[in-house]
């Protein structure tokens, strides 16, 4: 053992000075197997020797150890990408920061123009109607001018109102997703424009275009026209036109709400008589399309004689 020490010892000084630890393998295996044997059983010596053959600095420059990494080159590319944040000495080298670019001013919203928020319980109109409704130029003027959002409140109102409240989801709906006005609130904005000025033929007329172009009428269209063909006091032509739309409507399986019962059952008992009007109520019964009867003392409140009590008695035999 002592004699294999400084054998031991000249293999350690060469190793540690050696920039390749493993090109000395072959003199290695020139030493007796018992000085190998005691070399590499005394671990002091194998750790010392693999420290020094691992992590020593080496003699030249040229070599490195084992476990060494080599060293980046100092000069790299710019990357055009990256900002330069140095300082520079001269002002040549230094390049001029881009101005920020201003915000884009948000738009102030008046919100005295808002419609109030929706109360499906208030009874008072959606929007206030025109002051002089007989004159359909101004009429047509401000829906040429303000747009259909007013008609389209009305018709969202009155949807709601009468309990069909998927139809005017869906037609608010079709305002939010699809950005535009849906045609059946232009065509019965002009009828109702029509109904109300007294010219209930002309609002008749836009009715058949209506359906002609293919544009299908929902409740509350056909209550507007229900309603005005019915009020004409005297017209027993409108009045029958009105009870033939109301036929259309069930036969298209849309509800006939309380106004528009109490509206033809009136128009048909006035102009045709009891019999008449009997048959109208049957037919919405044999349909189940009837109302309820708190429905229509809500339409009939503050009306008094005997129209009243006969459209009870009909409606329910009261």
């Amino acid at each position: 053992m002592a004699a294999a020490i400084p054998v031991s010892r000249s293999l350690l000084h060469l190793l540690s000075r050696s920039s390749s630890p493993l090109s000395l393998l072959p003199r290695l295996l020139h030493h007796s197997p018992s000085h190998l044997h005691d070399f590499f059983s005394n671990k002091t010596v194998i750790c010392n020797t693999l420290w020094y053959s691992l992590f020593s600095p080496p003699s030249s420059t040229s070599a490195r150890p084992l476990c060494s990494t080599p060293k980046k080159s100092n000069t790299t590319k710019p990357n055009p990408k990256l900002t330069n944040f140095s300082l520079s000495d001269s002002d040549s080298d230094s390049e001029p920061e881009p101005e920020p670019e201003p915000e884009p001013t948000k738009r102030e919203i008046d919100k005295t123009k808002l419609p109030p928020p929706y109360d499906p319980f208030n009874k008072k109109p959606a929007i206030e109607e025109p002051d002089d409704p007989t004159n359909l130029q101004e009429v047509f003027h401000k829906i040429r001018t303000e747009g259909l959002f007013n008609n389209a409140v009305k018709m969202f109102d009155g949807l709601s109102k009468d309990g069909l409240t998927h139809e005017a989801l869906e037609l608010f709906k079709q305002i939010k997703d699809k950005g535009h006005m849906p045609d059946v609130v232009g065509h019965t904005a002009v009828i109702e424009a029509y109904i109300n000025a007294g010219q209930v033929k002309e609002g008749l007329k836009v009715y058949k275009r209506m359906l002609g172009s293919g544009v299908m009428p929902n409740a509350y269209t056909y209550s507007v026209l229900v309603k005005g063909l019915a009020g004409c006091v005297g017209d027993g032509k409108m009045v029958e036109e009105g009870r033939r739309v109301v036929a259309e409507m069930m036969g298209k399986g849309v509800r006939v709400n309380a106004e528009t019962c109490v509206a033809v059952v009136e128009g048909v008992v006035r102009e045709g008589g009891e019999e008449e009007g009997r048959r109208v109520v049957e037919e919405m019964k044999r349909r189940g399309d009837l109302p309820e009867e708190k429905e229509v003392r809500e339409v009939l409140k503050g009306k008094r004689g005997p129209a009243v009590r006969s459209i009870m008695s009909l409606l329910f035999g009261k």
